[in-house]
């Protein structure tokens, strides 16, 4: 796909986002002087639009050391704050690329229930074959069968083999024995979907564990990614997701989805201030080609409304 279209998609998936920053820009900044009321109300603004206290300080901060006292435009604003936030960005944008020192690379995704997740990985999978890679999934998510179902048809679209148990069967066996069959046909990528119970916290950990045990008796390495999907439309409450999965297993990469549908793009800023994780891919749609690799400088152009660069 055409980068400018899939730019064009990211600015219309992030419309609503856009929306409410730029509205309040607008009612804030009509040619006036940037004195410290004004900073003031664009810092409420940007904590109100979900980039968190943290990267708003940061914002503010800037403007007031480079343009303070002066006299500025909505255009300026604009700009000013897409440089300001794709500077925040741009050390997290590592999109997500196999490592060929392993074969299979082994990927763990993991998330809350309704993130997502079972749609990122068949995207990621549609993805990665179109990269000519072999690709193997794995349905660990052994208590919902519409997740299963769901990574079948994804399979069945993609052509990827999709390796499923009895109804709960054990997430930790399946998932050795899809280790052992990946390794066998010489796959490139192995993508393990899991559960999400979080009501249940001590017994999704301890499970999240034994996968990773049990895939470390085959790889002791294993598994070589684990990529948490976020649902943008939770907004501060992605924040909290991953605290509780860091807790629980050690996240490499984040995967923001439902942009789309979310008056709450900030809060992929904020999880960059916060945590500082490697923002993988983010999703702006229901097709495979609405999941893409992240970029910096367009997502923050995109989420402040300012026309491709």
């Amino acid at each position: 796909m055409a980068v400018d279209g899939f730019f064009s998609r990211l600015k219309q998936g992030l419309s609503r986002s856009t929306q409410k920053l730029t509205v309040g820009i607008t009612a804030v900044f009509t040619k006036r002087r940037l004195d410290e009321k004004a900073l003031e109300e664009l810092e409420d603004l940007l904590i109100g639009a979900d980039l968190g206290p943290a990267v708003a300080a940061r914002v503010i901060e800037g403007f007031r050391g480079t343009r303070f006292g002066k006299e500025v435009t909505e255009e300026e604003i604009r700009e000013t704050l897409a440089e300001e936030i794709a500077a925040i960005l741009a050390p997290v944008a590592l999109p997500f690329e196999p490592d060929r020192a392993h074969r299979p690379h082994v990927v763990l995704v993991v998330g809350v229930n309704g993130t997502g997740k079972t749609t990122t990985i068949g995207k990621l999978a549609q993805f990665h074959r179109e990269q000519g890679r072999r690709v193997i999934l794995v349905a660990g998510d052994t208590f919902r069968a519409a997740a299963v179902e769901q990574l079948q048809v994804w399979g069945t679209r993609t052509g990827c083999p999709v390796i499923a148990g009895a109804p709960n069967a054990d997430a930790a066996g399946l998932a050795f024995d899809a280790l052992t069959r990946a390794r066998a046909a010489a796959a490139d990528l192995l993508l393990i979907d899991t559960a999400g119970r979080l009501h249940n916290k001590a017994a999704l950990m301890e499970e999240l564990r034994k996968i990773i045990r049990v895939l470390r008796k085959q790889d002791a390495a294993a598994p070589h990614s684990v990529l948490l999907v976020l649902d943008a439309t939770t907004g501060q409450n992605a924040v909290q997701q991953v605290r509780v999965f860091k807790e629980m297993v050690d996240v490499t990469g984040l995967i923001v989805t439902k942009l789309d549908g979310s008056a709450r793009g900030g809060v992929v800023v904020a999880l960059a201030e916060a945590f500082g994780l490697p923002v993988q891919a983010v999703g702006v749609g229901e097709q495979a080609a609405d999941l893409r690799p992240f970029d910096a400088t367009d997502f923050a152009r995109g989420l402040v409304g300012v026309a491709e660069g």
